[in-house]
């Protein structure tokens, strides 16, 4: 048997006044997930572990097998091995967005969805002037900063914090001193930076400084086919979730036109699924957009990345006949503009039946699934 898991990030949701009280999944047009609703079989699960951050590393952690509480040392040793950046054990990896602040308020966690190519002008230019730290590019505000030799510090995720001041939210512990330092140089050289005035002539946002986050040491996973006994692959246009799957030592898939926001290659993703598993036992589709959009706000934007994830599930359903799973890694709700913690609904064709007949956080409640904990997923999946 083989098995595809379409993880649409941040999907999950509460309901909304402007969708009549409904939330973007159930408001979403998806045939193809409601579907599979009716020849299969929903659930809810448990994602975020208690004791831990409701992040996305975290829960694609749990969801693949890997106990957060066991391996999870920090985000950004995850992203640096993805980015093929060699961590010594002594090393601390951050996460390094690029990001708006106004006011001395984070206005924005990704300078405007920065493009890839400006982001590396800007980190080059900041390069020389902080040697005492590596940075990174990676893909548009998703960055890199290394602290060789680092001792880790206490960070908040900066689209935790849209809206507010900042002054709370800096870095504190022991790498701290070292990371405000980087901070403020980043803001002096951003400030006349070409990029930044060609992006406010052209009435963008620009990126006014770095912001370091979620440091770790380099992680120990053991290997999924060892662990599993199958061969897996995984396929994100996020650097976060190609770490994992480095650290597992599955296939990461290069998708051309991945981006992670809502212009993603959906097509594209699919096809690419379809031709791995003919070699593959087992391939972890993730997409991004609909966690973007949460982030964002924007109802109509998370609308419509459901019904591109939907699109995806279709093409995966028409071209496959094995074990599909589809389900949120966490909630990322219009109202928050953040993660939460809540239960994720998800559905499975090839396991089974019951009698829900669409694929919402409501009807998975009542799945004949029940509601397992992530960490016990893929064992339930594969048995």
């Amino acid at each position: 048997m083989k098995y595809i898991i379409i993880l649409g990030d941040g999907m999950a949701d509460e309901p909304v006044a402007g969708l009549g009280d409904k939330t973007p999944l159930e408001y979403a047009k998806t045939p193809n997930m409601d579907r599979m609703a009716r020849e299969g079989a929903c659930g809810m699960l448990h994602t975020i572990p208690d004791g831990f951050e409701a992040g996305s590393d975290i829960a694609n952690m749990a969801v693949l097998g890997y106990d957060p509480e066991k391996y999870y040392t920090g985000r950004g040793p995850l992203e640096a091995l993805s980015m093929g950046v060699e961590l010594a054990p002594e090393d601390v990896a951050y996460r390094c967005n690029l990001v708006t602040v106004e006011q001395e308020m984070m206005a924005d966690f990704s300078a405007g969805h920065i493009s890839s190519d400006e982001g590396k002008q800007l980190l080059s230019a900041l390069q020389t002037e902080i040697p005492e730290v590596m940075v990174r590019a990676g893909v548009s505000y998703r960055n890199l900063l290394v602290v060789r030799g680092g001792n880790g510090s206490t960070t908040t995720p900066p689209h935790d914090i849209v809206g507010q001041g900042i002054g709370p939210y800096l870095p504190k512990g022991k790498d701290a001193k070292l990371l405000m330092r980087c901070m403020e140089k980043s803001r002096a050289v951003f400030a006349g930076h070409p990029v930044n005035r060609a992006r406010t002539a052209a009435g963008k946002r620009p990126a006014t400084q770095i912001w370091p986050w979620s440091g770790g040491h380099k992680p120990a996973f053991p290997l999924f086919e060892k662990k599993y006994g199958k061969k897996g692959g995984i396929i994100s246009a996020v650097d976060l979730l190609n770490g994992i799957g480095r650290c597992a030592g599955m296939e990461v898939i290069r998708v051309p036109g991945a981006t992670g926001y809502l212009d993603t290659d959906y097509s594209a993703k699919a096809r690419y699924a379809l031709d791995a598993i003919r070699r593959l036992d087992f391939v972890y589709v993730h997409i991004e957009a609909p966690d973007e959009a949460g982030h964002l706000g924007s109802i109509e934007e998370k609308v419509k990345a459901i019904e591109k994830v939907d699109e995806v599930v279709g093409t995966i359903l028409d071209g496959f006949d094995g074990v599909v799973a589809v389900l949120p890694d966490h909630p990322t709700p219009i109202r928050a503009k953040t993660h939460t913690r809540d239960p994720v609904p998800f559905v499975v064709r090839g396991k089974g039946t019951d009698t829900t007949t669409e694929y919402s956080e409501k009807a998975a409640r009542s799945g004949g699934l029940g509601v397992k904990n992530a960490v016990d997923f893929l064992d339930f999946l594969l048995s």
